[in-house]
């Protein structure tokens, strides 16, 4: 338990740095658009592939389901409804998290132990402001987009399938989740995401530049941003969703 609490004081002190780094000083706009790049762009292809197929599955299951019931013609509001406001939102994090947050944890992890973080220190030069606040950034405008790109390919993904398998015009099945989906639920599935864009980028900042132990304890830190913003994902997306529920209803 002491552990826990000491965690959450690191995030809490190390937000506060990159907050008061943002407001104070001038931004690093070349080092935040290197971070959207890496951050953003280089993840379209595993977030796209998988709500594409996670959209395909969920489709063929669905109709599994629905057509004892003779309700297979409502596949469209599931899949719409199932990938905006939760498989999008939480899977592109996962994945965004497992790829991007180990990459930072890595990285600034080898600049610590090769002294690189004390040497830019020694220069009067901020870490937080040069490493942290673009990273954090970029995690928390990425995931955003990412999330409504993949929610439209995992719809898309539905679409293909019931048009190709299960004889689903695709028409009928736009106007279905078009009719489905409300703004509240587009607006639940994105709000919830830059909160998983913080998570990930603090979570990995903060392991990076405490790595302690050479490379041993780089791979022990990279494996702790991996797991920690995974579980962290699934429990605040349970209470976010029970908070948008209530504020929306």
């Amino acid at each position: 338990m002491k552990r826990i609490f000491e965690i959450i004081g690191q995030l809490l002190l190390l937000s506060w740095d990159a907050f008061r780094c943002l407001v104070t000083r001038k931004p690093e706009f070349r080092a935040w658009i290197t971070q959207f790049y890496n951050i953003g762009v280089k993840s379209l292809s595993i977030t796209n592939i998988t709500a594409l197929f996670t959209g395909m599955v969920l489709a063929l299951q669905a109709s599994f389901a629905l057509a004892s019931f003779g309700a297979d013609l409502f596949i469209g509001d599931l899949v719409s409804l199932s990938i905006v406001r939760e498989l999008g939102p939480v899977l592109t994090a996962l994945l965004v998290g497992g790829r991007v947050g180990a990459g930072i944890t890595a990285e600034l992890g080898s600049m610590k132990i090769t002294q690189q973080l004390d040497a830019m220190r020694a220069m009067a030069t901020s870490p937080v402001h040069k490493l942290v606040v673009p990273r954090l950034i970029a995690c928390i405008i990425c995931l955003p987009i990412l999330t409504i790109i993949a929610s439209a390919i995992g719809v898309f993904g539905g679409l293909l399938l019931s048009s190709v398998e299960l004889n689903i015009s695709g028409y009928f099945y736009l106007s279905r989740c078009m009719n489905a989906l409300q703004m509240d639920d587009v607006a639940a599935g994105i709000s919830k995401t830059f909160f998983f864009g913080y998570f990930i980028g603090i979570i990995a900042c903060n392991n990076g530049m405490r790595v302690e132990g050479g490379a041993d304890g780089v791979g022990h830190a990279t494996t702790d941003t991996v797991v920690s913003a995974s579980i962290l994902i699934l429990i605040s997306d349970f209470f976010l969703t029970k908070i948008f529920h209530v504020i929306t209803n």
